[in-house]
């Protein structure tokens, strides 16, 4: 039996990248993964991808109705909800910039997505986790940006990831005493198409790999275990914390 047998999870931005990896690992451990993402083609393709044990939800996080009509879909499917996994981001390579640079409408394009659409998915997510009355797991995706000096130049990235990790303190104090618990996972630098850009300038792959005492970069693949962990029972005492799994970026 899988650590997560029977269970009804969501992951959001799940047709790509981490989201992706975690929804693929979620469906391995026995949960029934519903794939949020406004890109309806790439959800399509992963659900039909992992089988009987996904669905779509097509789902703009920026915008409330659309937020709380996918989890009224996910009601009406399945009459619960016992994980969340918000992973949706954006990160404006090429227009964030210092705090005197960066422009208003970057900011708010990389808030409305990092911040406010974390906010609303688990506003409503935690609506049915406390309706269905069995507890349940969220997780956040934070960023080291939101906290180290690896965060310089993203102003408007990283005060949106900060702010995450803020809210998942302040929820898991919440919402402890409905049996939900709120964590976080904090990654380094991921390989993904969010971040390809990056990536493909030698240089900079060379400096971010350097910055990871681990000797290397990430992979989606690398961040499945700890969500599988955190979504799963065997971490029913862990609530209100942030686990790094960065290649050790934070410690420099």
């Amino acid at each position: 039996m899988g650590r997560l047998e029977g269970k009804i999870a969501v992951v959001t931005g799940g047709g790509s990248g981490l989201a992706l990896e975690a929804a693929r690992a979620f469906a391995r451990d026995g949960a029934t993964v519903g794939l949020l993402d406004r890109n309806g083609e790439a959800v399509a393709a992963t659900a039909a991808e992992i089988g009987a044990a996904a669905f779509p939800l097509v789902c703009d996080v920026s915008d409330e109705a659309s937020v709380e009509a996918a989890f009224d879909e996910t009601r009406r499917r399945h009459g619960r909800l016992d994980v969340l996994y918000t992973c949706a981001a954006v990160q404006l390579i090429g227009e964030d910039a210092p705090v005197h640079l960066v422009d208003l409408d970057v900011w708010e394009r990389t808030h409305q997505i990092n911040l406010r659409g974390v906010f609303l998915t688990c506003k409503h997510g935690v609506r049915l986790m406390m309706e269905s009355g069995d507890g349940g797991s969220i997780v956040n995706c934070g960023s080291p940006t939101g906290l180290t000096m690896s965060g310089a130049g993203w102003s408007a990235y990283g005060s949106s990831k900060a702010g995450v990790m803020g809210l998942t303190r302040i929820m898991a104090a919440d919402y402890a005493p409905h049996g939900i618990r709120v964590n976080g996972i904090v990654p380094g630098s991921i390989v993904t198409g969010l971040t390809q850009k990056l990536y493909d300038d030698p240089e900079i792959r060379a400096q971010l790999t350097a910055q990871h005492p681990i000797g290397r970069v990430g992979a989606p693949r690398d961040m499945a275990g700890i969500a599988v962990f955190l979504a799963s029972d065997e971490s029913a005492f862990a609530t209100g914390a942030h686990f790094f799994v960065d290649g050790g970026i934070s410690v420099r």
